[in-house]
């Protein structure tokens, strides 16, 4: 039996999320989280002793620990938007301690956020909660914005302070798109080499993805194949924002498609949209994690238990929710982040 506030935030969805199986990709041909993940899927990989250390710490982690699953708790917006937008709405997490405090009162595997804010509390916290170190990012004060994600600090650094994980955001599609992916393989690279597991924001950006006024950026086929090539660049958990729509392609008329991935692979159904994004890291070997999106006030619970919900049903390996958690007073954000992963912990809410 579903626990019953997931059922009563779902709503008039709780049917059709819960009730649909998934006829386009079967859930037997796909790699699944499980507890023994890292001995499933990379023990047989070219990542090394200490890098297999690093992805059991932190799916060993908080409140999902030993599932296969992983909520972790990511903090970046200062720079990537501003301090200001980002923290107003609750001063305290100008102060980098309480955004680490949040992730383990929130039960986290990890928290995930600049050199910065890890840096400044590493040696009191980073053998208490698994730190991922954000490398890059895309910082907004330039004029004009270039929309480029820029590398704020080395790979040494981040073991330094005790990281488990780094992450990197590449805009795949966006003009500046193959210098990031040259900066990222080479910083992934030396993160695996000392030991550290990767995760890669695989984002879409370019105007042309936008077309006769319907955004395609969250397309499933235009972001499966952003999470196609972060695999291919040896990312060990690809992050990802759920599918809203279907069709980027066709709609572009830029690069290459297949009839099929409209007829079989996939349908308009959320979770086989999901599921076809994990489908494209290579049947799930590599976990996805979906984005937990921006806060929109009263309905951010609602929708973060929905997209908990797409993600698990999906295939996916968890989430990775932030500012619907830190933009709220601080046991609210506790609640919120509880709440997501009471989604996975339920035994009941089946891959579809």
């Amino acid at each position: 039996m579903v626990n019953q506030q997931i059922l009563k935030l779902l709503g008039d969805k709780a049917e059709f999320l819960l009730s649909h199986e998934c006829k386009t990709i079967d859930k037997s041909a796909l790699h699944l989280p499980s507890p023994t993940h890292v001995d499933d899927v990379w023990i047989n990989s070219n990542r090394n002793n200490q890098v297999l250390r690093s992805m059991q710490i932190l799916l060993n982690g908080g409140r999902l620990g030993g599932t296969g699953f992983c909520s972790i708790f990511p903090v970046d917006q200062g720079i990537e938007h501003s301090a200001g937008s980002a923290f107003s709405p609750n001063p305290i997490y100008f102060d980098p301690e309480n955004i680490i405090k949040l992730a383990i009162e929130g039960g986290c595997n990890a928290v995930a956020s600049t050199f910065g804010v890890l840096g400044i509390m590493s040696r009191k916290y980073a053998h208490k909660i698994p730190f991922v170190v954000k490398i890059n990012h895309n910082e907004l004060l330039s004029m004009p914005n270039t929309y480029d994600q820029v590398m704020f600090g080395t790979i040494k650094s981040a073991w330094n302070m005790g990281a488990v994980a780094v992450g990197a955001t590449i805009y795949w599609g966006s003009p500046e798109s193959r210098k990031q992916l040259q900066e990222v393989a080479l910083a992934f690279e030396m993160a695996h080499e000392l030991g550290m597991a990767t995760i890669l924001w695989c984002y879409t950006r370019n105007n042309g993805f936008k077309v006769d006024g319907v955004d395609f950026h969250t397309s499933a086929d235009l972001t499966g194949q952003a999470n196609h090539l972060g695999v291919t660049l040896q990312a060990d958990i690809i992050k990802q924002k759920l599918p809203t729509n279907n069709g980027g392609y066709l709609a572009t008329k830029h690069g290459k498609t297949n009839k099929l991935v409209y007829e079989k692979l996939t349908t308009d159904h959320p979770i086989d949209l999901t599921r076809y994004q994990l489908l494209n890291c290579y049947n799930g070997r590599v976990g996805l994690i979906n984005s937990g999106g921006e806060s929109l006030g009263e309905s951010d619970l609602q929708e973060a238990v929905i997209t908990a919900v797409v993600n698990k049903r999906a295939g996916g390996m968890g989430l990775i929710l932030g500012r619907k958690a830190f933009q709220r007073p601080f046991n609210d954000g506790v609640h919120l982040l509880n709440t997501c992963q009471d989604v996975y912990l339920d035994n009941s809410i089946t891959v579809a």
